[in-house]
């Protein structure tokens, strides 16, 4: 959520912001400032008026002991809170319409952000070769069929479109991936969150993926609980909630958490020829960092993020380029974003495998996520998350980049040691 103090002193600034992100959001702003007016002169005359409540109600000892009649005080009383029944009647109206609004409103982009969609996304850097072949590349959906890897056809029969079905070396090579991300983050001083996998409202609200994009998400309702809970699209719902409503002190800061889950996301399979297979579905495997900082050490725990999701992407031996989105690019709920893309050679391009962002402070106001200085002041944190990394297009890479003219594939060195020391994956690898 964006500071109201900030939308007050500077609306047009906000607005300029808003459009960066190829968002109009005018209107809302112009609502947002007229509600926030009439909130205040409510919340002022609703004090006013308790004050004046206290003031006669100190009367009436005074009254009765020296035998006064106190009718009129009491009537007076009555209607004072007659009135200010009204005003919080009126009062609950406007906060919600007030609150729906600024719930609605992105976060700001960074200021160095180019304004405008990913068309003016910037390649900051490219690791490694691009992999050429002096064969007739196959794709991997062919080559992970070819080898057993995984069952497409069972996949959609056990899950309909959209799911896949890993097995033998295919399953324990997805389960290797997970295992090299892990035990690096855990050498990386990480600490390690297994989180449930069926969230309340209220994690979605406070990541900001709620209410924008509450109907991309798998939702539960249970008949003897009124409360709607629904799938975890990314771990980054569960862990931008743990403190949600704490206040940390400062030497606990920073607080650095990983943690694997499945992720679940309505978005549909694509059908295109160049998204066959993995790519895009409605289920797939995820190592999610997240961090929560001090406001000023925000910038230097973006940079370690994306360092750590290259290193591991880099750790495979794998082609690949880290790209700065423009602010139209960057999620509702970040500030800024920097998307490592692996490449694919069969669909000829770049696919992203760990998008590292910086909400600043907007998911900390959402959940009243705060920290006690060293002064004894208290202040939003900053919370940071990155993907390190989802399996799903990291694996179609490795098949890709690393196979050989026999429809064999090389496993990268790191992922050795969980395979029991098999460096190629052949048809007869199972044998």
């Amino acid at each position: 959520m964006i500071d109201i103090k900030l939308i007050r002193e500077d609306p047009e600034r906000i607005k300029k912001g808003m459009k960066a992100k190829e968002v109009d959001c005018d209107a809302v702003i112009d609502r947002i400032l007229e509600l926030d007016g009439q909130r205040r002169s409510l919340i002022g005359q609703t004090e006013a008026l308790k004050a004046e409540q206290n003031k006669v109600s100190k009367q009436i000892p005074a009254l009765k002991k020296a035998g006064a009649d106190t009718s009129a005080v009491f009537k007076e009383m009555g209607e004072i809170k007659a009135k200010i029944a009204d005003l919080d009647g009126s009062l609950r109206a406007i906060e919600s319409e007030y609150m729906d609004n600024m719930y609605s409103l992105p976060n700001m982009p960074d200021d160095d952000l180019v304004p405008g969609g990913k068309e003016n996304n910037q390649p900051l850097r490219y690791v490694g070769e691009k992999k050429a072949f002096d064969f007739e590349p196959k794709n991997h959906v062919d080559l992970c069929t070819g080898l057993g890897l995984i069952d497409y056809e069972r996949g959609v029969k056990l899950g309909g479109n959209g799911f896949w079905m890993y097995k033998g070396v295919g399953a324990q090579l997805e389960w290797a991936l997970l295992n090299y991300f892990i035990d690096t983050h855990l050498a990386d001083g990480y600490e390690m969150i297994i989180p449930p996998l069926m969230l309340e409202y209220q994690c979605g609200l406070t990541a900001g993926q709620f209410p924008k994009f509450a109907d991309e998400v798998y939702k539960i309702e249970n008949p003897t609980d009124d409360r709607p809970h629904y799938m975890l699209p990314t771990a980054e719902s569960a862990l931008a909630s743990v403190y949600r409503n704490e206040i940390l002190s400062e030497e606990d800061l920073p607080k650095k958490f990983f943690s694997y889950t499945p992720c679940f996301r309505r978005e549909a399979g694509s059908y295109r020829a160049d998204e066959r297979g993995m790519v895009r579905g409605h289920q797939f495997n995820k190592v999610e960092m997240f961090q929560y900082t001090l406001p000023e050490k925000s910038d230097e725990a973006f940079e370690e993020l994306v360092t750590k999701a290259e290193k591991l992407v880099e750790g495979l031996g794998l082609h690949f380029r880290t790209v700065k989105l423009a602010a139209g690019d960057v999620s509702a709920s970040m500030a800024r974003t920097y998307d490592i893309e692996i490449s694919i050679p069969s669909m000829n391009g770049y696919k992203e495998v760990s998008s590292v962002s910086n909400a600043r402070d907007y998911q900390a106001r959402r959940g009243n996520m705060r920290v006690r200085r060293a002064d004894r002041s208290i202040q939003f944190m900053h919370t940071l998350n990155g993907s390190g990394l989802a399996t799903s297009r990291v694996y179609p890479a490795i098949i890709e980049q690393n196979q050989l003219k026999d429809g064999s594939v090389v496993i990268p060195q790191v992922l050795r040691k969980y395979l029991g020391g098999r460096e190629v994956i052949a048809k007869n690898s199972e044998e």
